[in-house]
């Protein structure tokens, strides 16, 4: 099948899935303007798989243009169906797929389950295959973007849970922490809530460094796994 015929074996799936009920959910679930057709997430994953099937041994160029063509649409399922699928190549991921996940955040994102989709699974598939990508996520968090703010964040959630490149993940965190934006400050307690259980002694260091100035809300997110002592010292203010 071509290009064309997937993506519209795609829409047509998703249209006959979908319920208008399950659609007005969404809208009023979402704090931002989502475009969703109203398919629940289960019923989403099985599209996603009738589409793998057929797109698994296509060339990389030709996965990547459906991609693209799926992520510019703006509706919400079908950049979930992105996810699913790009993450079936988490391996193959590195610098070139880093820059394309990064043009789909800039050019395509428009709400935290998109952004946290790229993020969480491809941004992080492509750090875990090669680290030293991690140094262009500095760039990130100065964007007026907020999405790709989050996205800085939201990247290193695995590998702030393996414990790994724990300096440099505090070190992009302090980037983040007077930023005022909600989105971001709760990608960033995120961030550091993953970052406490394999690493406390560092992550509470850096956090007593900042919980008289941080915003409540980034505090509170990266309290959540610490024992209640921590969680006293970091909230205490």
């Amino acid at each position: 099948m071509a290009i064309p015929d997937v993506l519209a074996f795609i829409r047509s799936e998703l249209e006959k899935r979908a319920t208008r009920e399950h659609r007005e959910g969404l809208c009023r679930y979402f704090k931002e303007p989502v475009d969703p057709y109203g398919v629940r997430a289960a019923d989403v994953k099985k599209v996603e798989q009738q589409a793998a099937r057929i797109v698994r041994k296509w060339p990389v160029a030709d996965r990547n243009r459906l991609c693209g063509e799926l992520m510019k649409s703006g509706r919400l399922e079908e950049s979930t169906i992105v996810v699913y699928l790009y993450a079936r190549f988490a391996k193959q991921c590195a610098g070139c797929e880093f820059k394309l996940f990064e043009r789909w955040i800039d050019r395509y994102t428009g709400n935290w389950a998109t952004c946290d989709g790229i993020a969480s699974k491809l941004v992080a598939a492509s750090i875990a295959n090669d680290p030293s990508l991690i140094a262009q996520l500095t760039a990130w968090t100065g964007s007026k973007n907020r999405w790709k703010r989050r996205a800085a964040a939201v990247c290193l959630t695995w590998e702030a849970r393996k414990g790994r490149h724990t300096a440099q993940i505090l070190a992009l965190a302090a980037r983040l922490m007077l930023d005022d934006d909600e989105m971001v400050q709760k990608g960033t307690g995120w961030l550091l809530k993953e970052t406490y259980p394999p690493r406390p002694a560092e992550t509470m260091d850096f956090l007593l460094r900042w919980n008289d100035r941080a915003p409540r809300l980034t505090l509170r997110y990266a309290a959540e796994k610490m024992t209640a002592s921590d969680r006293a010292k970091v909230l205490g203010r």
